[in-house]
Formats: structure tokens, sequence, C-alpha cells
């Protein structure tokens, strides 16, 4: 599943990834555009188990959750 959070503020982007994620758990695609949406989604999917990955091009980050 893909996310696209960009132009959202947090805490916005970790309630559309928690409320994805309730709706079909499993892997996840977030796209953020700040820093402060990529540390707080990365905290997020980490402790619920996530791993993550993250690729950053310019001021676009991919935040892959896997389970």
């Amino acid at each position: 599943m893909k996310i696209d959070t960009c132009g959202t503020s947090c805490p916005q982007p970790v309630l559309m990834t928690k409320k994805a994620l309730e709706t079909n758990p499993g892997s996840v695609e977030v796209i953020v555009d700040n820093n402060t949406s990529k540390t707080n989604v990365k905290k997020f999917l980490t402790s619920k188990g996530y791993s993550v990955e993250i690729e950053t091009h310019d001021d676009i980050s991919t935040i892959k959750g896997l389970k």
C-alpha cells in the first residue's frame, strides 16, 4: 500500500499511516516531504514491529515499512 502525505504536517502523516494499517495490515510505503514527518512515521512503524527502509531524493522521502 502506498500513502502520499506530501503537503501535510505532523501528526497527519502518522495518523494517515495508522489508519491505512488498521484497514490493510501488511507492508506500507509512505511518501513524506519533511524531516519531522519522516522521523515520526519511522518511529511509529518501528513501534509497531515493522522494519523500516528510507530512500530520499531531493526533499521527498519514501519510507518502506516491512512486516
